[in-house]
């Protein structure tokens, strides 16, 4: 026998030998996060989005429309939600979106202590960085500022240039 033939059978061996050790290895149970990806992946109820939310394409029409120097490019659509960016000169200056609120419930409650309004729907401040309004008591309308040189008063102008009007008949 030939010095490669037997180094050839030698390694056959050894590697039968290694996959008969590691298959019979006992199994390792599922950790605790297994155990939660696999009970969430397989729950149907307490979904993020109720069956009845608007589809995010419907509100894509109801965005205001770039000019002034202003560029909006949508960003994301889904059902419940949709978002565009607002750029000028090329930087994003701020993001505005709306949500369709029939999925969180307590997000359109806290606009029934706003003493605020912006053309004519309750509003409220986020932070020191967005402004939003509820609009047919189901629809938030916001706008988040990504640029200091976008202020609230910026906010505010923008929110008034969707059309709110057919939002609210939606």
């Amino acid at each position: 026998m030939t010095m490669s033939r037997v180094k050839a059978i030698l390694a056959t061996m050894l590697l039968s030998i290694v996959l008969l050790v590691t298959s019979c290895a006992p199994q390792k149970a599922p950790s605790r996060f297994d155990q939660a990806q696999q009970a969430s992946s397989q729950a149907r109820s307490g979904q993020a989005v109720t069956k009845n939310a608007t589809q995010g394409s419907q509100f894509n029409k109801f965005f205001p429309p770039s000019g002034g120097g202003y560029q909006r490019v949508y960003t994301q659509e889904k059902k419940g939600f949709a978002q565009a960016k607002l750029k000028k000169g090329g930087t994003e200056v701020a993001v505005l979106s709306i949500s369709d609120t029939s999925s969180t419930p307590t997000t359109a409650a806290k606009y029934k202590q706003s003493g605020q309004t912006i053309a004519g729907y309750p509003a409220r401040e986020i932070g020191s960085t967005q402004t939003a309004i509820l609009v047919g008591n189901r629809y938030q309308v916001k706008i988040q500022s990504r640029d200091p040189s976008f202020t609230a008063s910026d906010r505010k102008a923008w929110l008034a240039k969707f059309n709110l009007s057919g939002l609210s008949r939606l």
